[in-house]
């Protein structure tokens, strides 16, 4: 059943529902325009889509009926369309296949009793992008999934009874259905916000806070980064005493926003639980918990029952404490592990995918390291990973130190074809507030980079741009701005909320390489 929704409370209704008669649930990015949402109805074969008349998005109607009727010109499966009325427009209506929300429940059984099955028996197929640009399914399953979810919501972030919990996300992501099970398992409250976190206004997710008492935020690194440059004034116009715990995901994190969430929004008392798994994990590998201790931008210890190590990508062993950066993999099982991919040849891209570099092991393709701590760090994906002159190095390294100039709100680090070093780095980032690019400050962050990491790591190209390209959860996809960047095809971009940055991003390198930059 594609589920194609924005993020309101039909939206979890409609999730419960499928698993309740024991279909298989299959949320769709509420974002993604037909052509992706036809590819994955598809892929699937859905027999239903269960959508609204419309959404509201930046102050704007955006139509979903619409696109879900485009879409279905190219996914002959589905059979039924079921619409919601969020804003009571005028929608095409196809006699025989499509009905509305509320007439359906007309005639519906409200004590219906919920279909017993396996623990196995699959519940949900979550959509996530794979490093060739087509998209992966992978398939969870009823015990292993929401067992899981119920156990990390509960000891990772302490999600009780009295809780209330809001995660800016979509319910196309892991970290909607996330959000939902791990709240409901503990009785706790959840908060959907249907809009932009950012709008009309930097302010607009600390009013969420202060007017619905939220105990537990969820955010990503990116979302805060944005919000930093904003100022301070939006977060102390806020009453945000609710507020007891943050936690994070999808992206590893710099240490001036995580501290600047730290101690400016959560005024020191707040800990930051900065989760990191995947769509595939279904959980999470690694997490602090409040009760451990923190340091920034890290993420704590494995948590439990993730039998998780770091190892050298050349010999396959463990690296220790201080040893440096290796691959993120997992030795044992899981409950809440993929048990696979869907479709035609998914078996075989699941096992090319995880378990192909070493037999039995997860490589999961997160770059990590332990410091003399015990503490663990991501260094970003390894598939986005630079090798300059046979030096291996993760994109994070670069974007964190040139953030820490005044001048620069966002960046993204590259690698690009160089005839002798194999790869040289470039450097796109987007200006703070206020602040003018120039040539000056392209030798400075060049320099900055330079003395921090090595001459050796020192960028071939430092490019401003105006934007770059997210996804709703403001992950920044780094495979789309490379193909930007190089002026090639980026592939699957149906997860990027704002396409138009790879032109920008396009034309600026275009305009510098012609200038000689």
């Amino acid at each position: 059943v594609g589920i194609y929704l924005p993020m309101v409370p039909e939206v979890v209704v409609a999730m419960y529902a499928c698993a309740s008669i024991g279909a298989m649930a299959v949320p769709v990015f509420s974002g993604f325009a037909a052509e992706a949402i036809a590819q994955r109805l598809a892929h699937c074969e859905a027999k239903v889509v269960i959508t609204a008349d419309g959404t509201m998005r930046r102050g704007k109607q955006v139509g979903m009926k619409a696109t879900v009727d485009q879409a279905l010109e190219q996914a002959p499966s589905v059979q039924h369309v079921i619409v919601w009325r969020r804003l009571g427009i005028e929608v095409p209506m196809r006699a025989g296949r499509d009905v509305f929300w509320h007439e359906a429940l007309a005639d519906a059984d409200p004590m219906r009793q919920p279909l017993a099955v396996d623990s196995e028996h699959p519940v949900l197929l979550a959509y996530t992008s794979g490093t060739t640009g087509t998209p992966k399914a992978a398939v969870h399953v009823h015990g292993g999934l929401l067992v899981k979810i119920a156990e990390e919501a509960h000891f990772q972030t302490d999600m009780q009874s009295r809780d209330v919990l809001h995660w800016v996300t979509d319910m196309g992501w892991i970290m909607g259905p996330w959000e939902c099970i791990g709240a409901h398992a503990a009785g706790g409250t959840l908060v959907l916000y249907e809009g932009a976190p950012d709008y009309p206004d930097a302010g607009r997710l600390w009013q969420l806070v202060e007017r619905h008492g939220i105990t537990i935020l969820g955010v990503s690194p990116t979302l805060i980064r944005a919000l930093r440059q904003a100022g301070d004034e939006h977060v102390t116009s806020a009453d945000l005493s609710t507020l007891r715990m943050f936690a994070s995901t999808g992206e590893p994190w710099n240490p001036e926003p995580w501290q600047w969430l730290m101690d400016r929004v959560g005024g020191g008392r707040c800990p930051i639980i900065n989760l990191s798994g995947g769509t595939e994990v279904g959980a999470c590998f690694l997490s602090p918990t409040p009760l451990t201790p923190l340091k920034p931008a890290s993420l704590g210890k494995p948590c439990f029952g993730m039998s998780v190590e770091v190892w050298d990508p050349q010999t396959g062993t463990p690296l220790g404490p201080g040893d440096g950066v290796g691959e993120l993999v997992c030795t044992r099982p899981w409950p809440g592990m993929t048990r696979g991919f869907w479709g035609e040849g998914g078996r075989e891209r699941y096992l090319d995918t995880y378990w192909s570099t070493w037999p039995g092991v997860w490589k999961h393709g997160d770059w990590a390291s332990i410091d003399s701590d015990g503490m663990w760090y991501l260094h970003g994906r390894s598939d986005d990973t630079i090798n300059v002159a046979g030096k291996r190095i993760g994109p994070a390294e670069y974007e964190s130190i040139v953030v820490d100039h005044e001048s620069v709100a966002e960046a993204a680090a590259i690698g690009v074809p160089d005839p002798v070093k194999g790869e040289q780095v470039w450097v796109l980032c987007i200006m703070a507030p206020g602040k003018r690019a120039s040539d000056r400050l392209r030798t400075v962050l060049a320099d900055m980079v330079g003395e921090r990491l090595g001459k050796a790591f020192k960028p071939g190209r430092v490019v401003f741009v105006k934007s770059l390209p997210k996804t709703r959860s403001a992950k920044i996809v780094r495979r789309a701005v490379r193909a930007a960047a190089l002026l090639e095809d980026p592939g699957d971009i149906s997860s990027v909320e704002n396409p138009e940055s790879l032109r920008g991003i396009s034309r600026a390198v275009e305009a510098q390489v012609g200038e000689g930059g």
